[in-house]
Order: C-alpha cells, then sequence, then structure tokens
C-alpha cells in the first residue's frame, strides 16, 4: 500500500531462461530496473523448479540449451500452465521461431538485440493476453453458441459449464474472432492481431493453431461450423458474440 492509502500495483513476474550468464545476469538486472520482478534460470530442469515455486505473469525462453531445449519446455508452458512466452533466439534458428510460433509462444527476438525492445514486447504481449484489464475497467465476458469466455480470468467455459484448457495462443486467437464475429479474417490480420508483428513466413502456424482451437470447440472439428474457412479469404467465427457481466462465468 503506498502512503497516500491506495493499493500498489504488483510488478510484472518475469521468468528468464536462458544457459549464457554473460546475457541472463544483465538482462535481469535491466528489466528490475526496469519495474519487473525478474527471476532467472539457466537450464529448463531449473525453470520447471522456479515455476513450481512461484507464478508467473510471462517467460523469456532461449532455444538452444543444454538437455532439454526451449522448444519442449514452451510446448510444457503453453499447454500445461498457460503462461504467455517470447523466445529469445539467435539468427540462424528461423525454423527453431517457425516450430515455436506454431506451438504457441508469443513472440520472439532475435539476438542481439536492444532490451528497451524486449521491454515493449513484454507489454505489448501482456496486453494481447489480457493480463491488462480493458479501457472501460469493466468486468465481463463474451458468449457465442452456449460456449462462454472470460478475458481478464483466461477462462473458456463449454456449454455444459465445464472449463476448457486453452493455451495463451489459442486465447488470443479466439479473442480475435470474438471481437470481429462474422467478419472474414485472412491470414496476414490474423497474424498482426495475434502475433502483434507483420510476419508472413508464419502463415501455416496460424493455420495449426487454428486446428487445435476447432479440436476443442466444434462438435466435430473436420466439419466445423463455428471458425469457418472461407476459401480465398481466411477464417470466419459464424456465431453471434453477446457481452454478458463477468458474474455469469
Amino acid at each position: 500500500m503506498t502512503a497516500n492509502g491506495s493499493l500498489e500495483a504488483s510488478p510484472i513476474r518475469v521468468l528468464l531462461v536462458d544457459d549464457e550468464p554473460g546475457l541472463r545476469e544483465p538482462l535481469a538486472d535491466y528489466l528490475v530496473r526496469q519495474g519487473f520482478a525478474a527471476t532467472q534460470a539457466g537450464t529448463a530442469a531449473e525453470a520447471r523448479s522456479r515455476l513450481g515455486e512461484s507464478g508467473f505473469d510471462i517467460v523469456l525462453l532461449d532455444i538452444m540449451m543444454p538437455g532439454e531445449d526451449g522448444l519442449s519446455l514452451c510446448r510444457h508452458l503453453v499447454e500445461a500452465r498457460q503462461i504467455p512466452v517470447i523466445f529469445i533466439t539467435a539468427k540462424g534458428e528461423a525454423t527453431d521461431r517457425i516450430v515455436g510460433l506454431e506451438i504457441g509462444a508469443d513472440d520472439y527476438v532475435v539476438k542481439p538485440f536492444d532490451p528497451r525492445e524486449l521491454v515493449a514486447r513484454i507489454r505489448s504481449v501482456l496486453r494481447r493476453a489480457g493480463r491488462q484489464a480493458d479501457d472501460s475497467g469493466e468486468a465481463s465476458v463474451f458468449e457465442f453458441e452456449g460456449w462462454r469466455l472470460d478475458p481478464l480470468k483466461r477462462r473458456l467455459i463449454d456449454p455444459e459449464g465445464a472449463v476448457v484448457s486453452i493455451s495463451s495462443a489459442e486465447f488470443r486467437l479466439l479473442m480475435a474472432f470474438i471481437e470481429h464475429p462474422r467478419e472474414v479474417l485472412d491470414r496476414d490480420r490474423l497474424l498482426d492481431m495475434v502475433q502483434g508483428r507483420e510476419a508472413h513466413l508464419f502463415d501455416r502456424a496460424v493455420d495449426n493453431q487454428i486446428s487445435r482451437l476447432r479440436r476443442k470447440i466444434e462438435v466435430d472439428s473436420r466439419n466445423p461450423q463455428l471458425i469457418q474457412t472461407v476459401w480465398g479469404g481466411g477464417y470466419m467465427l459464424a456465431a453471434e458474440v453477446r457481452k454478458l457481466p463477468a458474474e455469469v462465468a
């Protein structure tokens, strides 16, 4: 609590995973100076231990590490923990970056990078992931065809009332459709909305994420009725969307 009696916002909790102390340690110091709470890990195994000790808002993750690599850890983070991930990659790891985005990573920076750019990307990813409340300050959920999505809690509930696990990438993709129902969204626009950058190399990442999302919300993912393919155009959420009070979720 601050001196004037108001509650002080908690700092964004960052887990920095990189096996190079020469990069990891000064970067962690920089993040702390920028107001973040930074925790370091030199291996994926150490990162898993840190994840068990504390909750984190975002993970900065090197791809190439001894032992378990960053791609394997990323898959665990997006599937089991639903924590946003930014990859820290080398210039020659373009294929790995594509794979990382396909399995649900949120963004990437290429070494060497300006720490200020990384901070900007952290804030952008967290905005897209729903870390911050919307500008109206009003809590609400979205309902479509019996499904409900709470953006602040990032919780998806099926028509029977069961919570369905959803990765941060699937959440952002679903939010893009919910914010533009019955509107055809092509791959370039989806990439710009979901990944936060123009990245035409990653067209197939969008297709793979849509396939995963369909398997969770469609009765028959091979014959999708909610997220429909518009040949030559892109994809469309073929459902009406209603905004409801958060208490119903």
